[in-house]
């Protein structure tokens, strides 16, 4: 990641947000109570960590023999593109390598098509592939790259056929200021750039002291993720560090939908990070960011496990053509503030269309944003008004936000009607918002 460029304002995407939603992102519905449409694809397959790691081994002897790292301009680099190009042509990728000159030297972007797919409605992954002078680059950014890399190898072991053409790329120069992304999409004709319905980018996922982070820059891609996380019962945060500074950057300000994860850099890690996410507080999220240090040694397993695992879920859902039937989901994304030791709130949803009761295991899944959660108390509201009790308020629960899926037996209730979620903050001094809530029958 390169976070010497200054932090810009991006105009806004100006992407048809539709063009996802049809896709099967489990995004947010337009208005409380609506039915959304997540993918009916199959699921996505566990990337092998192993594999993953076998790439990361292959790049840092790569970096070894070319200087100690894979720099732009450097023998080091050329041979990372022709590694991960190999592996693509093998598994049946059409590849081509786009050449460009920065500082005098030539760079190289690597782009991979998996056959198939409407053209028109094209699917992009995407990490770049360079490191620092000063390293091998083996979190920043091999980590991305062999991720990206694994999960289309994971497309051709599946013989994936999905609805949206899957395109992957690998980009040069990113540590010099996005240099080789910026090029490619300058040189794509407006028609084409109008093809991509959306860009994922991964920098960074898997650092040694790791947060998990989404970026925020694109509702539906954004919720596929939150999604994701919240299904491991792992809680995430909007990405800040790097906003803008990495690759994503390129795509957006061309109007390209954009969206990503990240482990965090140089900045440090707060007790309440270490507190939800493990690791230790006080010290950067990857120490050796940007140094010599940052090699094969400098990877959080766990992290690496979970963030590929979750590329390749967004990538199997967000290119899906068909949905489940209508009804399945149904989800409010409309903030409502939450007062300060207060009296309750609530958030609707109306179920309509269904036959018989809800479910003996109704999922109800909560995004609550909050400095203090310990205070909140959470019921689930039936239509008929009966309550299920989700939380407890808890003085020793001191951790902020509530992100998770509770399961409760409603299946003495009759399931179409008015859903609520009931929040109350009980004690002072904290402040939040019911960010969004699901119901999945």
């Amino acid at each position: 990641m390169n976070l010497s460029v200054p932090r810009r304002t991006l105009a806004a995407a100006a992407f048809a947000l539709a063009g996802l939603l049809a896709a099967g992102a489990p995004a947010a519905t337009a208005a409380p109570g609506g039915p959304s449409a997540p993918a009916a694809a199959l699921a996505a397959p566990d990337i092998p960590l192993a594999n993953v790691k076998a790439h990361l081994t292959q790049l840092q002897s790569i970096a070894t023999a070319n200087g100690g790292n894979r720099a732009h301009g450097r023998p080091g680099y050329k041979a990372s593109v022709d590694y991960v190009k190999a592996k693509l042509d093998a598994a049946g990728f059409t590849t081509s390598v786009q050449q460009f000159t920065y500082n005098g030297t030539t760079g190289y972007n690597l782009i991979a098509d998996w056959p198939g797919g409407d053209t028109n409605q094209t699917v992009m992954a995407g990490a770049h592939l360079d490191s620092v002078s000063s390293g091998a680059g083996i979190n920043d950014n091999g980590s991305g790259s062999a991720a990206v890399l694994e999960t289309a190898l994971a497309v051709s072991r599946a013989q994936l056929q999905p609805a949206k053409h899957l395109r992957f790329g690998w980009w040069g120069a990113e540590e010099l200021g996005l240099v080789g992304s910026r090029h490619y999409v300058n040189t794509l004709p407006s028609t084409e750039r109008a093809k991509i319905s959306g860009y994922l980018n991964f920098d960074m996922i898997g650092s040694p002291n790791p947060g998990y982070f989404v970026y925020d820059d694109d509702p539906a891609i954004e919720q596929t993720f939150k999604d994701y996380f919240a299904g491991l019962g792992v809680p995430t945060e909007i990405e800040t560090e790097g906003d803008g500074r990495s690759d994503h950057a390129s795509f957006k300000n061309v109007g390209i939908a954009v969206g990503g994860l990240f482990t965090g850099a140089s900045r440090t890690k707060t007790s309440a990070q270490a507190q939800k996410w493990g690791g230790t507080a006080g010290q950067a999220f990857d120490r050796c960011y940007h140094s010599s240090c940052d090699t094969t040694s400098n990877i959080n397993d766990t992290a690496l496990d979970r963030n590929s695992d979750a590329v390749a879920h967004a990538i199997w859902a967000l290119s899906a053509g068909t949905t489940v039937p209508p009804g399945d989901f149904y989800e409010s994304t409309a903030d409502v503030a939450v007062p300060d030791a207060g009296a309750a709130v609530t958030s609707t949803v109306t179920v309509s269309g269904r036959t018989g009761n809800a479910p003996a295991a109704l999922k109800v899944g909560v995004d609550i944003k909050h400095t203090w959660r310990g205070d909140l108390v959470i019921d689930l509201v039936a239509p008929d008004g009966t309550a299920y009790r989700l939380k407890n308020s808890s003085g020793s629960d001191s951790a902020d936000n509530v992100i998770t899926t509770y399961t409760v037996d409603a299946s003495a209730e009759a399931a179409n009607g008015a859903w609520k979620l009931r929040v109350q903050d009980v004690a002072r001094y904290d402040t939040g918002y019911i960010d969004s809530w699901k119901l999945t029958f």
